[in-house]
């Protein structure tokens, strides 16, 4: 009974770790300027996201929990050195991704109690720093997590019910988008990469794998979380596309330096601002942990003394992330940049796994994947593929 509390437990962790990586500061950004440019042809893109993640996502956690392997050492069991030059991609955007969610966090304690943003930055760090300080560090990774993405759930449902958006045209436009295929096109792929690229894709699985739920007896609880993941997160998304669509839909202009915290200015005035600083902050810290906690576990396997001082290498992770973010000032480029690779990196990884799921000699001889999702999976590849490539004229200019 009590190992079974501890699964759900480490489940639902596991969840949100994946959810709470995904929803950091680059995440309020791309929704909020999406929401304002496509307005509520937006719902369309949340809805091929989601799709398109649940596939990821349903093949990913499979093949890696079901062979009890990290991304890497999969991909290089297919072919030396893959791994390597996969963690080399992972661990790279995980920083940049990392830089940015520093700086989100200082906006965030700046918005929410007027703190400086460079005090910002170190009080960030220290507070993500100081989790993996603790002792039981994974579990109170897995409560923080849990209870910011909570809360945020929350916050952003009250500014729906301040700014009433128009439920009947989000719902149609959802279905229907009237927004050319041309804008929809990068849109999708910048949020694929947002929510399953990079990183993201492989934190909730590396987590299960530490806590040793893998194997084929465990693949419904696998699987159920892996589709609880994709639903915070899309609640989310979900969420903020409502609350800032109230806001465009009444023609108000949003600030393109900080579109999402203009939109819950607009639609909720002062309390509203301050709404923003609490989501903004949990955002980031969250998405700080999740970043350092999954980056570092790409390089545990391939090099041992990460393996042996793994948490010392998390706490420097995190460090080096608060320093550059502090040098820098402004890390708005790198992570349009990261965001964007992310869904180019994305093609890659879903392919190692693909190819994984029809190997006997990783997945185990008594292992079937279903013939559905590996056909859904190679669409995935191919489309991603192809509006990566389509689109990658237009990332640049997303952001302006």
């Amino acid at each position: 009974m009590e190992k079974k509390k501890k699964n759900t437990s480490t489940l639902i962790g596991a969840a949100f770790i994946m959810a709470t990586s995904a929803i950091g500061p680059g995440f309020l950004t791309q929704s909020a300027k999406f929401t304002s440019d496509l307005q509520g042809s937006f719902g369309f893109v949340i809805l091929s996201t989601i799709v398109l993640a649940i596939i990821v996502q349903l093949n990913v956690w499979r093949v890696l929990c079901v062979s009890g392997l990290r991304g890497q050492d999969i991909g290089n069991r297919l072919l030396p050195g893959l791994g390597h030059f996969v963690a080399f991609l992972v661990v790279l955007g995980g920083l940049v991704f990392n830089i940015g969610n520093v700086g989100g966090a200082a906006l965030g304690f700046n918005t929410l109690l007027g703190i400086p943003t460079i005090l910002g930055y170190f009080l960030a760090g220290g507070v993500a720093i100081l989790v993996f300080l603790l002792k039981n560090a994974i579990h109170v990774m897995d409560n923080l997590t849990k209870v910011l993405g909570g809360l945020m759930i929350i916050v952003i449902f009250i500014v729906i019910l301040i700014v009433q958006p128009p439920m009947g045209m989000a719902i149609r436009e959802t279905v229907l988008p009237s927004a050319p295929t041309t804008r929809l096109f990068p849109a999708i792929l910048t949020l694929l990469g947002g929510t399953v690229g990079g990183y993201i894709t492989f934190a909730g699985a590396h987590r299960l794998i530490d806590a040793g739920i893998t194997k084929k007896e465990n693949l419904s609880q696998i699987t159920q979380s892996s589709l609880m993941g994709i639903g915070i997160a899309s609640i989310v998304r979900l969420f903020l596309f409502l609350a800032i669509l109230g806001v465009v839909v009444k023609g108000v202009t949003l600030d393109v330096s900080n579109p999402a915290a203009d939109a819950f200015r607009q639609g909720g005035g002062t309390l509203g601002y301050r709404f923003f600083g609490l989501v903004l902050l949990s955002a980031a810290i969250s998405s700080i942990i999740g970043a350092a906690y999954t980056s570092v576990s790409f390089l545990k396997t391939i090099s041992h003394p990460v393996a042996i001082y793994e948490k010392w290498v998390i706490i420097s992770f995190i460090a080096i992330s608060t320093v550059v973010m502090a040098l820098l000032g402004n890390p708005a480029s790198l992570l349009v940049i990261a965001g964007s690779l992310n869904g180019l990196i994305l093609p890659i990884t879903l392919s190692i796994c693909l190819v994984a799921s029809q190997r006997s000699d990783i997945m185990g001889d008594d292992y079937h994947h279903p013939t559905w999702l590996l056909a859904a999976g190679i669409i995935v590849v191919l489309l991603t593929a192809y509006i990566g490539i389509q689109s990658l004229g237009n990332l640049t200019h997303l952001f302006q």
